[in-house]
């Protein structure tokens, strides 16, 4: 069982710096008046489009699909009283190459079934969607 380790150190008001076991920081800040920096349901969602990106991209590189480009984007709607979890996240991704739609859509739909732990986590609260936009190779153009 791998162990992922992390910890916070409070600032200032409600800004906090973490860090994490292999090395790296990040600052929180839960106050959306001051907006310093990404507060951590939005680090979530971040997380969310990361994990799932990366599954994307790795599924269709295996599928020989030619992606060049990857974008996901994430909205989230929050439960009204706390805690104040996800219940709905809509995911779009956007790829560009002469990739298939019919990969493209197995790779996501991999992704969140199967591979993506943050997906994993956040389903047990929330429903997530997922639309996709294809762009053909270099021409901006759908496909």
């Amino acid at each position: 069982m791998a162990e992922v380790t992390a910890a916070v150190q409070w600032t200032d008001g409600e800004r906090f710096l973490g860090s994490s076991g292999s090395g790296h920081t990040a600052v929180f800040d839960a106050s959306r008046a001051r907006n310093s920096a990404p507060g951590p349901m939005e680090m979530v969602l971040m997380a969310l489009c990361a994990c799932t990106a990366t599954d994307v991209v790795d599924i269709l590189r295996k599928k020989r699909q030619p992606a060049v480009a990857l974008t996901v984007r994430g909205k989230a709607q929050r439960a009204a009283q706390p805690p104040t979890v996800f219940t709905r996240v809509e995911l779009e991704f956007e790829i560009a190459g002469a990739v298939e739609r019919k990969a493209a859509e197995d790779a996501i739909r991999l992704s969140q079934e199967k591979y993506c732990s943050v997906a994993a986590m956040v389903k047990s609260t929330a429903t997530i969607t997922s639309t996709l936009l294809l762009r053909g190779p270099g021409d901006g153009t759908g496909s």
